[in-house]
């Protein structure tokens, strides 16, 4: 990342959570740190939406909650790994410590999930991403999803409004190629984004700055610290 300053967020431990929970202020996440996803691409458009991300875990596995000011909110996709990006769209980005490889967890704003594990993202002279591994969708149901927007939003929701998309990941999960043998103080590699590729007010915002429109840039990975 040259000179520049590497992003941070610390996953703190929570033995007290154990269910999936979208109360933004509830006793679960009200004391949990915030990340902000602010840095929008030039190519955006006007509409820049407010996003926040709380992220804990237990020895289960990573709870995550987004937090969306948004507009112009739309949500067709439902078939898993399908284009969830086109739609109202949050992402994380992870690469577990010790691994080569990360996960595009992509969830638009009705909880339809697109993941693989990905451990090249340059592309071949066809278009195909170098070295992507599928995960196929009966391993990736153990992860809980829970929206506080139906499963389709049809018509776009026009007028400004907040949702909220809570993720919990089990540790379980990551078995299939990066299995975690420890997690407290471990440093994992990623970034968390917000997009809308195909909606009436297209954005792309991260964490951690990006350069060019590619959200598949391992080397502006910020740092998600396991305290």
């Amino acid at each position: 990342m040259g000179d520049s300053v590497i992003k941070r967020y610390h996953i703190c431990n929570n033995c007290t959570i154990n269910n999936i929970s979208i109360d933004w202020d509830s006793s679960f996440w009200k004391n949990v740190s915030i990340a902000e996803i602010n840095t929008f691409h030039p190519s955006s458009s006007h509409h820049r939406p407010e996003t926040q991300v709380k992220i804990q875990y237990n020895d289960k596995g990573i709870f995550i909650l987004f937090k969306v000011n948004d507009q112009y909110v739309h949500s067709l996709y439902t078939a898993y790994n399908s284009k969830v990006n086109e739609d109202s769209c949050v992402e994380w980005f992870i690469k577990p410590q010790e691994f080569e490889g990360y996960y595009n967890f992509e969830l638009n704003a009705g909880a339809t999930l697109h993941v693989n594990y990905i451990v090249d993202p340059e592309r071949d002279s066809k278009g195909k991403r170098k070295d992507i591994r599928s995960i196929p969708e009966y391993h990736s149901k153990q992860i809980k999803i829970l929206s506080s927007l139906p499963h389709v939003v049809d018509p776009e929701i026009k007028e400004k409004m907040t949702w909220f998309l809570g993720i919990n990941i089990p540790f379980t999960f990551f078995e299939l190629y990066t299995p975690i043998k420890k997690i407290n103080s471990s440093i994992w590699q990623g970034n968390l984004y917000k997009c809308g590729d195909k909606t009436s007010h297209p954005h792309w915002a991260s964490w951690s700055p990006i350069d060019k429109l590619n959200f598949h840039q391992p080397k502006h990975f910020g740092e998600f610290v396991f305290v």
